[in-house]
């Protein structure tokens, strides 16, 4: 069985080649344009038509590359860095270049069996799409506000109200109009920006409620639209998933065993997709205020001993297993009705 390695860059792919005991078979540097990836294609033919792909940065400089190899029939994998990184200290090349990047995401390829596979563009992505466009937008609607409330300190001292609203916009619009100078313009040209980025969040927010519409995960307490397509855009395709605790632990919300000798214990987990941990952590606050099962969970695992943040822990870990069966509910709907 041969495996082929990819870093990817802006401008290049490094690829080499290795053997079913991770030998390295040839090294070969590609330009990362369209032309490229046919050359890539082209040489693992000539090697083994058979071959395996592993890339690592699939979802931004190797997207390309891995949308044009799964066309074309091959099978490709993603790397993640972190597997990357502990691969290349065993490579006993010296220093850091990208073939000896290359052949450390080969040798992963080759021995790690439960390599995800490389996330289609589908309607999971679109809806990842959807949310980071949204946040982006409200990031914009922030730094506005700030800026204004900045301007009010100026233009009307003792000004008191948020910006948040049709109402709050529309007092303040008529306040900013009883001003003049170019403070006050520069001002209401803020205002305007502000009103056209809240128009094009709620446009966003729409479609992502008519993407999301009858999810499973709507059914969860404490989970809405954007909590909904939030969860779905970053996960992608759940089945891809072998188990809840997989789920977790892409999460971070899976404890990591710290143990050694006679003492026993578990550490939080840093790592994970933190956008994901997020999500889940929104889901348990909001679920601690007004869900009474979550509230007598939290009591439950107070009463024996642990912390607070020991408990709100243990409820994400809960959440991770019940968001997990509910998009797996979610993704088999989205196949019935395909």
């Amino acid at each position: 069985m041969t495996v082929i390695g990819i870093d990817t860059h802006k401008a290049s792919l490094a690829a080499c080649a290795v053997d079913e005991r991770g030998a390295a078979l040839a090294e070969l540097t590609f330009a990362n344009t369209p032309g490229g990836h046919q050359a890539v294609a082209a040489w693992a033919a000539s090697i083994d038509p058979a071959a395996r792909f592993g890339i690592e940065g699939s979802a931004t400089y190797g997207a390309a590359l891995a949308r044009f190899l799964i066309g074309a029939g091959w099978t490709v994998h993603e790397v993640p860095p972190q597997l990357t990184r502990r691969e290349r200290i065993r490579t006993r090349r010296a220093g850091k270049s990208d073939p000896a990047d290359a052949l450390a995401i080969a040798r992963v390829a080759l021995t790690e069996v439960e390599l995800p596979p490389v996330r289609r563009a589908d309607a999971t992505r679109e809806l990842q799409l959807l949310v980071t466009a949204r946040e982006d937008l409200v990031a914009d609607m922030t730094r506005t506000r700030n800026r204004l409330h900045a301007d009010l300190l100026v233009l009307a001292p003792g000004h008191r109200g948020g910006l948040v609203g049709p109402r709050a916009l529309a007092r303040l619009a008529r306040q900013l109009g009883r001003c003049s100078g170019l403070h006050a313009e520069l001002a209401r040209d803020r205002l305007r920006a502000l009103r056209r980025l809240q128009v094009e969040a709620d446009r966003l927010e729409v479609a992502m409620a008519a993407r999301v519409a009858g999810h499973p995960l709507l059914a969860i307490p404490g989970i809405g639209t954007l909590i909904a397509a939030k969860l779905i855009g970053e996960v992608g395709d759940v089945r891809r998933f072998r188990s809840p605790d997989a789920f977790a632990a892409l999460a971070g919300v899976a404890p990591i065993p710290a143990s050694s000798g006679q003492v026993q214990r578990m550490r939080l987990n840093r790592g994970g997709n933190r956008q994901l941990n997020r999500a889940l952590y929104l889901v348990a606050l909001v679920q601690l205020r007004h869900h009474p099962p979550a509230q007598a969970f939290v009591a439950r695992k107070r009463a024996a001993g642990k912390s607070q943040r020991e408990a709100m822990r243990c409820l994400k870990r809960h959440l991770a297993r019940v968001v997990f069966n509910a998009l797996q509910r979610g993704a088999e709907q989205l196949s019935a009705a395909a």
